[in-house]
């Protein structure tokens, strides 16, 4: 009873592979590396209309899309890992809110950041100043969670859950980690026991390797 993960190494499928890992679940991975073109997007087309990654095809032949949604679906799915809290804890309604937050204000800008010519056209000038001001807006919004999170040893509690491997990997994109550590330092913290997780150290060496802008 194996998952099939649509993804890419360092992409938005990272925080679901980490997630199997924990949870210890057989997956393979259809590697699908959509910003390098359309030969790439027609790969996950046939379960993801809009070509997009990550995609998860469940053991029962289910597909889920959505980052956000495909962990905290594996976290009520596998309870015995404890990667979330369950409907009608105490901590439940915070962890809906961050794991939609991220999604919504921080993901949704790397869409533009991918293809700037999306918004600005052919304009070099146009494209740098989007590029300038998305990442302005994913600082700002990890200021924003900083200022509204009181982290334990991970950012819910003493134990980490889907959250805390969906902000390690989103943390680590532009503008990355130097950054992140500024204007969010009590979450960088958590992000630096997260990335030293032993469960994930095989992990992050394959798909994601700590290296040049995405560590500090």
């Amino acid at each position: 009873m194996t998952y099939i993960v649509y993804g890419a190494a360092g992409s938005g499928s990272a925080p679901v592979e980490a997630a199997l890992t924990l949870i210890g679940a057989p997956y393979r991975v259809i590697e699908a590396v959509t910003w390098e073109g359309e030969a790439e997007r027609d790969k996950v087309a046939p379960v993801n209309p809009m070509r997009q990654i990550p995609a998860l095809v469940t053991p029962e032949g289910e597909t889920i899309t959505e980052s956000a949604a495909i962990l905290i679906w594996l976290a009520e799915q596998h309870p015995e890992a404890a990667l979330g809290p369950d409907p009608g804890d105490p901590g439940r309604a915070q962890f809906l809110r961050w794991m939609t937050f991220i999604p919504a204000s921080i993901y949704s800008m790397y869409w533009i950041r991918d293809a700037p010519a999306r918004l600005g056209g052919d304009d070099p000038e146009a494209q740098a100043t989007i590029l300038a001001r998305t990442a302005e807006r994913i600082a700002d919004c990890w200021a924003k969670m900083e200022s509204q999170i009181v982290p334990d040893r991970f950012l819910l509690g003493p134990e980490p859950t889907v959250l805390d491997l969906y902000v390690a990997v989103a943390s680590r994109w532009t503008p990355h980690r130097k950054r992140f550590h500024v204007v969010a330092p009590r979450m960088g913290a958590v992000m630096r026991r997260v990335d030293a997780l032993p469960e994930l150290q095989d992990f992050w060496a394959e798909r994601f390797p700590f290296a040049g802008n995405y560590v500090s």
